[in-house]
């Protein structure tokens, strides 16, 4: 069994098998066994090419069988959902929906059938026939009940389905995906309440993990890391990992060994480990019918993770249906509870009532285990991951810094960003999946998250070529977005431009990025003198904003426009009224530098290194506006552009270490009449950000050492208070009423909290 299957080879010393199952594989009706196999080994083969940015030929294979079985229904489902949410398009979204519920109908009957079997029916479907005591055959799987690949399934079709419902424009629609999100959670939740209830069960007969698991070297990992931000690229550490051999320590098998902090406080991770090269033989999974002697088979190492003490031994999953549950329900429910926990404040109450509860640390857990497995499973949950780590978690302002984690956190215990096990775990799905862009997208990320943008988007612009045309799209305003924090105006305008060309996600937002990009070169133009330059930029950039409007609404969520669309609008309804009012060209109606607000929108300044920060503050000068000397003295003035104005300053002097300076832009706005900030085309975001942005200075303030007091004694009472300082200013922000892009602010909102409730747990605070 190749891709899908290969986890870790079988056990001399361990194996979950019952003596009373020895000669139940005579039994069997082989035929069936071998058809379903077959099934479920060709339809996730062909899945695997999914990852590999080969969607094409994976639909092509799946499409091909006319006799399709569940599996093969979910590979085509997979398929057709991964194109439609990189792409978004409608008839798409429609196709995927389609093949999700006929597969979903199709798992259900094959689950009962299974379940139906295993209580005395005809063989097959990986069960004996007969059994009545409800025990799996040796050729079978050792640890769940009957049906549960299918019940697997069946969750995954539902999970895919309910996505696409919420995306849909319908509120009813809405509303049924959130009851098949719940159908989901509860299968999933079931499978893995029914692997705990096995692993206990045979937890007694566990021995220690054999000594052919190759370790991962920590520090080659962190290696990798200080590769990528001294200038390397993976590419020359897969070379190096292909020289290398793999070593096998006999003790400390398998994990990432944090020390711990109170006996090595100056001591990261503790224990060298072996190597990192994924280029072994593939392994096969266990052959229950032919009984193919140990030494006769392909072996290869699973992925190590940093969360291998705490998780499942990999070696106890040797059958493929065992790898195929344990890998995909951790994947899923992974996945589910860590979408659910970044859910903002308000929206998680109404989640938690009608029965999710979403839990961050769980859920990441879950999907490091499932990256054990070199399967698509295994990519889906490391996509995720990287996801999480390099673009959500990267763009969050309160985390704990590396001194706090080094010195406060538990043995195994992954906290804030962790930078080192992601780029292990970039090298290792790239060594996996060559050929995909995904990981490429992924590489550039960690590159602008360490502050080297230019690197970043020379390696997105040499990243174009993928055979999806939704990744050459993600890959676009992934470079687009980076040429917006890196202020080139050109690669930001033609890179956005070029994205209406390549998806329908969200054109006026499209359209409101070129005519900033726009905006910014016609007053680059005007300090320099060029006044033909100037006019062309000028008449451009009210071009693009005004196809804003008719390019807007084609995507909804839960029946509601697009936040950033609804932003934009906003903006450019303003400046026209502005322009009205005061006798002005609608460029010359704009205020703020509108490129510095959709860089601190969307968190830019946490990749900007100093000089971008400083080139950032001179480029909100009021020198640059044009809308006239007497105008610009009016419109500074106006409190939600005053306001919003401060926010941008204050999080660019935060970032370069002025806290001070940054509270001082802040304060004058924390008391000001929120009836003030409210209307058709106010920009209802600045108030409520003044407040998150005190509570970042304050954070950061609590969690730099150049800030501290000179007395050692003083520093925890200065921390504490700079800590309850930023919980009170979060506090007001989770109560505040709704306001365009509260969602976004939200998240950061949640993982701030969650960061000082961390931080007051392990410094005995709480």
């Amino acid at each position: 069994m190749r891709s899908w299957f290969r986890g870790s080879g079988a056990s001399n010393n361990f194996k979950l098998s019952l003596a009373s199952n020895v000669h139940a594989s005579s039994n069997q009706a082989p035929d069936s066994l071998e058809v379903e196999e077959s099934d479920l080994q060709d339809a996730m083969e062909a899945a695997n090419l999914i990852i590999n940015d080969d969607i094409e030929s994976a639909e092509e294979q799946l499409r091909a069988r006319t006799d399709s079985s569940s599996f093969h229904l979910l590979g085509l489902g997979v398929a057709i959902f991964m194109r439609s949410i990189l792409g978004s398009e409608k008839d798409v979204m429609a196709e995927a929906a389609s093949r999700l519920a006929e597969c979903e109908s199709r798992s259900w009957l094959d689950m009962k059938k299974a379940q139906k079997q295993a209580d005395g029916g005809g063989g097959g479907w990986f069960r004996g026939s007969g059994n009545v005591t409800g025990q799996a055959p040796a050729n079978g799987s050792q640890i769940y009940p009957a049906g549960s690949e299918f019940q697997l399934v069946n969750a995954e079709a539902q999970l895919m389905g309910a996505i696409l419902s919420v995306m849909h424009e319908s509120l009813t629609e809405g509303i049924k995906g959130f009851y098949k999100l719940r159908k989901a959670f509860i299968a999933l939740d079931a499978i893995m309440q029914a692997e705990e209830r096995a692993l206990a069960a045979h937890k007694s007969t566990k021995t220690p993990k054999r000594d052919t698991i190759p370790d991962v070297d920590i520090e080659k990992a962190m290696a990798a890391k200080e590769h990528l931000e001294s200038g390397g690229d993976l590419d020359s550490l897969d070379s190096q990992g292909d020289a290398e051999k793999t070593q096998s320590p006999a003790t400390d098998r398998g994990y990432l060994k944090r020390a711990n902090s109170k006996s090595a406080p100056s001591s990261i991770l503790e224990k060298e480990m072996g190597d990192l090269n994924l280029d072994a033989a593939p392994v096969s999974a266990p052959d229950s019918r032919t009984g193919t002697p140990e030494s006769e088979k392909l072996r290869s190492p699973s992925r190590i993770t940093p969360f291998e003490q705490g998780g499942p031994d990999s070696s106890i999953f040797t059958h493929p249906v065992d790898i195929f549950v344990h890998s995909g329900a951790n994947m899923c429910f992974g996945v589910l509870l860590l979408i659910i926990s970044m859910v903002p404040p308000a929206f998680s109450k109404l989640l938690y009532i009608i029965g999710f509860k979403g839990d961050r640390d769980r859920g990441v857990q879950m999907l490091w285990q499932s990256t054990k497995f070199n399967n698509i499973n295994a990519g889906v949950a490391g996509l995720m991951l990287l996801a999480y780590y390099n673009g959500i978690l990267a763009f969050s302002d309160i985390l704990p810094s590396d001194k706090d984690v080094r010195e406060l956190a538990d043995e195994g215990e992954m906290v804030g960003y962790p930078g080192e096990h992601c780029s292990a775990l970039l090298q290792s799905m790239r060594s996996q999946y060559p050929e995909s862009r995904m990981w490429k997208i992924e590489e550039a990320r960690v590159l602008a998250n360490a502050r080297r943008i230019p690197e970043a988007i020379e390696l997105l612009k040499s990243n174009s070529d993928s055979k999806m045309r939704q990744v050459t799209a993600l890959n676009t305003f992934e470079m687009s977005i980076n040429a917006l924090f890196m202020m080139d105006w050109v690669t930001m305008r033609d890179g956005f431009l070029r994205c209406i060309e390549l998806n329908d996600w969200s054109h006026g937002m499209y359209y409101y990025f070129a005519g900033v990009a726009e905006i910014e070169m016609y007053r680059d133009a005007v300090q320099a003198g060029d006044e033909t330059e100037a006019n062309k930029h000028k008449k451009a950039a009210v071009g693009h904003f005004q196809q804003c409007p008719a390019a807007s609404g084609r995507k909804k969520f839960l029946a509601k426009q697009m936040p950033f669309e609804v932003f934009a609008l906003r903006k450019i309804q303003k400046w026209e009224e502005r322009a009205k009012e005061y006798g002005v060209d609608l460029a010359d109606a704009v205020s703020i530098s509108p490129a510095q607000e959709m860089t601190y929108l969307w968190s830019g300044s946490k990749r900007m290194n100093e000089e971008m920060l400083e080139q950032g503050l001179k480029c909100l000068s009021l020198q640059r506006w044009t809308g006239g000397k007497e105008n610009v003295e009016k419109w500074k003035v106006i409190p939600d552009e005053a306001a919003s104005q401060a926010d941008i300053e204050a999080t660019i002097l935060s970032g370069l270490g002025r806290y001070e300076e940054a509270r001082a832009k802040l304060k004058p706005f924390l008391d000001q009449d929120r009836t003030l900030f409210k209307g058709a085309t106010k920009d209802d975001y600045s108030l409520p950000c003044a407040h998150y942005e005190m509570a970042v200075v304050a954070w950061r303030q609590a969690s730099d050492p150049k800030s501290w007091p000179a007395e050692a004694e003083e520093v925890d009472k200065y921390r504490l208070k700079k800590v309850e300082e930023c919980q009170e200013y979060l506090d007001h922000v989770k109560t505040w009423e709704a306001f365009v892009l509260d969602a976004r602010i939200g998240m950061r909102v949640q993982t701030g909290t969650d960061s000082i409730a961390w931080l007051k747990k392990k410094k005995n605070w709480a």
